[in-house]
């Protein structure tokens, strides 16, 4: 990756922390392409149900991962829609199990290196705005800005809550708070690309911030560095 002449921004940081939001204004206001991660480790564990592979089972999940079949387009609402083997998995691949699912399997080294690569692919002109869990430490390690998002478990439980009432969802508050934090303890104790910050990322606690002020934040370091 040394002398990598196509400009990444990394945004890392636990699951409800407002990076996928921060990550297409990023990318939406730089013109820049974006990777969200997550949905490739969230496809490869909704693969997995549907082709009846346990998610205990790592070699056979790591062969799914090899040979994932998936397509990222956008619709005309600036949407991303994700095709597993042609059927559209958008919706499925969001839910609380996609997650889990997603958590479980990420905690599979042979499954973080055969997505490597394809994470690596999405580096293109005129630059790229990636979201994840180790996009700073392991995937682009020479990204020109690297920030960490976090906020408390209680708060990113209660957005995800909101978030899935306003879709319709019958959720449970407490529950969503139980998977949160067991969520976090295996995304930062897992062997293989464990959840940390960076050591030159800049971290920015979201628990009492508007999205708005986090954006604006960032976007002003872009500009000291040059990339905007």
């Amino acid at each position: 990756m040394q002398g990598q002449p196509v400009p990444v921004i990394t945004v890392d940081g636990p699951s409800g922390a407002g990076k996928g939001t921060l990550s297409h204004l990023l990318a939406d206001a730089l013109g820049w392409h974006f990777l969200d991660s997550g949905a490739l480790y969230r496809v490869t564990g909704h693969a997995c149900v549907l082709e009846g592979v346990s998610w205990e089972d790592h070699a056979a999940v790591a062969a799914v991962a090899r040979h994932l079949d998936v397509v990222f387009t956008t619709d005309r609402n600036g949407e991303v829609r994700v095709a597993y083997k042609g059927s559209d998995v958008s919706r499925a691949i969001r839910t609380e199990e996609g997650g889990r699912g997603a958590s479980t399997v990420a905690v599979i080294p042979a499954v973080r290196t055969a997505l490597l690569q394809r994470q690596r692919e999405f580096c293109q002109p005129p630059g790229l705005v990636a979201d994840g869990r180790d996009m700073g430490t392991v995937v682009f390690p020479d990204a020109a800005l690297k920030i960490f998002l976090t906020a408390s478990a209680e708060e990113r439980a209660r957005r995800r809550y909101l978030q899935l009432l306003d879709k319709g969802e019958n959720v449970s508050l407490p529950r969503l708070l139980e998977d949160i934090e067991e969520r976090d303890a295996r995304d930062s104790s897992r062997s293989v690309s464990p959840l940390v910050p960076a050591e030159d990322a800049i971290v920015i606690d979201s628990s009492r911030l508007p999205i708005s002020d986090v954006f604006s934040a960032v976007m002003e370091t872009a500009r000291r560095r040059g990339l905007v």
